[in-house]
């Protein structure tokens, strides 16, 4: 259901940039800081990460700044928390992704990006929960994304804007990865429009273009923050093996469980990633 309160980023005449540099603003008020360097969207099994990366010095409720939406999905739980790393730079840990399927517009679901970006963060670190098309990734599994797939028929950016997407994972950032955990496997994301799950014949089409992720976010968030000249990290926790490829139906709650069963050792593996960056 859409939200009844108005949002500035409904009006088609509002500037996006403008929003985005208010809310950064807000968020500078709120928290003490001026500068971000680090902006980390943490998605489903990955919250506890949050909790490894230094110290929180300031949490604040999403809906407290502009532009922002209430989370729709149980997992993500609405806060922009500003954290010390312990080499001194500032990181932004968005717990407030707001989903293309919820209805709000690109916009808003771009909003919480081009907001880092306004803060000063120069990388953008996006992980979600997927499933996956590679049989051997079980349940818990995390593995980078190295490029993507939209197939939400939509794009963040607006009129004659042209953005070149090539390394849009960044290779380096991945390569970084990796020297934390030489295992890291990585996939092709697909983004469809959602809520629901994709049908067999959907994953196999997937497959047959490129993939091996399967998911309802990230992509479009990855295209704003190229736009926004950020440098980004994508990983996908799997969570389940995809329609089709896993033979049991599909749940939110197998997605939920997944998470909270593998969210203690992603979470340390992200934390450890984030220092090397």
């Amino acid at each position: 259901m859409l939200e009844s309160t108005t949002n500035p980023l409904d009006d088609p005449a509002a500037d996006p940039f403008a929003v985005a540099r208010q809310a950064a603003q807000q968020l500078a008020e709120k928290t003490g800081v001026d500068k971000h360097d680090i902006a980390l969207t943490l998605g489903s099994g990955w919250g506890r990460a949050a909790d490894l990366l230094g110290e929180t010095t300031a949490t604040v409720p999403a809906t407290e700044i502009i532009g922002f939406s209430r989370p729709a999905l149980e997992g993500h739980i609405g806060t922009l928390r500003s954290i010390l790393l312990p080499n001194g730079k500032r990181a932004l840990v968005i717990g407030a992704r707001t989903h293309y399927y919820e209805g709000h517009g690109v916009r808003r679901v771009v909003h919480s990006v081009r907001t880092a970006a306004a803060a000063g963060a120069t990388t953008m670190i996006l992980t979600n929960g997927a499933g996956g098309i590679k049989q051997h990734w079980k349940p818990g599994t995390p593995v980078l994304i190295s490029d993507h797939i939209n197939l939400t028929a939509d794009s963040p950016l607006e009129g004659a804007t042209f953005v070149d997407l090539t390394d849009l994972y960044s290779r380096r950032l991945r390569e970084a990865a990796r020297t934390i955990e030489p295992t890291l496997d990585e996939g092709v994301y697909v983004q469809f429009r959602g809520p629901h799950y994709e049908t067999p014949a959907e994953v196999q089409m997937a497959k047959a273009v490129g993939g091996h992720i399967v998911g309802m976010s990230t992509a479009l968030e990855a295209i704003a923050a190229r736009q926004a000249g950020m440098e980004i990290l994508g990983m996908s926790l799997i969570t389940n093996l995809a329609a089709g490829i896993q033979t049991s139906p599909l749940s939110h709650q197998e997605v939920i469980d997944a998470g909270r069963a593998a969210e203690p050792v992603i979470s340390a593996l992200l934390a450890r990633i984030v220092e090397v960056l």
